[in-house]
Order: C-alpha cells, then sequence, then structure tokens
C-alpha cells in the first residue's frame, strides 16, 4: 500500500531555520541545520535501498504558497503566503509504498527524532493511505 507521510511547519519555521529566532522558534545554527539535512537523507537513502521510496520533497516556504479559491459568486480568488490564520503548513513530504501500516509508524516514528534545537516546536508527522482508485478503502 502506498502512504502519504507529511511533516508540518510554519513560516517562523522556515525563518528560524535560516537563522531568524522568535517567539515560535530558536534561530538554528550551522551545524543544527547539518545535522537534520543528515538525518534526513540517510532516511532516504534507507528508503531508497529498501525500494518504499516512491518521492519525497522538502517544500518552499509558506510565504511562497498561493491558496485559490471560489467567491460565492463563483470568481478566483487568489492570497499569496504566509497567511496569519493558519497554523502549521506542509513543510515536506514521502510517498512511501510499505508493506503494512505498523511499517509506515515506524518510519513515521524514525523521521519524528529528526534533531533540532531545543525550544524548537514539534509537530506530529502525518500519516495518510494513498487510495489506489475511487472508493478504496484501507
Amino acid at each position: 500500500m502506498k502512504y502519504l507521510v507529511m511533516v508540518q511547519g510554519t513560516q517562523a519555521d522556515y525563518d528560524a531555520m535560516r537563522g531568524k529566532a522568535s517567539e515560535h522558534s530558536p534561530a538554528w545554527g550551522e551545524q543544527e541545520l547539518q545535522a537534520m539535512y543528515a538525518y534526513m537523507a540517510a532516511i532516504n537513502d534507507d528508503l531508497s535501498e529498501s525500494g518504499e521510496l516512491v518521492d519525497g520533497q522538502g517544500l518552499a516556504d509558506p510565504d511562497r504558497t498561493r491558496h485559490v479559491s471560489l467567491s460565492a459568486d463563483g470568481k478566483p480568488v487568489i492570497t499569496d503566503g504566509p497567511y496569519g490564520e493558519t497554523k502549521e503548513l506542509l513543510a515536506g513530504y514521502w510517498v512511501l509504498d510499505c508493506a503494512s501500516l505498523e511499517r509506515v509508524t515506524a518510519i513515521a516514528e524514525r523521521v519524528a527524532r529528526c534533531p533540532q534545537p531545543a525550544g524548537a516546536p514539534e509537530y506530529p508527522v502525518v500519516i495518510r493511505p494513498i487510495m489506489d482508485g475511487a472508493g478504496d478503502t484501507c
């Protein structure tokens, strides 16, 4: 079964990784960034070697996001980010092909252990099964 494994973040988190602290997150140093990148690269390498990695990407800052919706009269409403009313947004993802929910949960637990500075916010790692067709059940 294929699963979407998602990590979340806010604009403040992206800013913190560039060295700008806020009340939301402490500034990251170069060593902390390199530790995070090495940790995630090791996960990606292991998933690639096991054949479970379909795709995985980090996403651009929330301030580069665009929301497109429709107004009551059906006209497009386009809003650029970041969004003060929105808490966390998708920061990165993996599409994994795993034998079981238990296996993908073990991978998500490993992702959740990614090193970060003390005091940085912690977000859950979200797992969603990917349906192969209309009406599939998990």
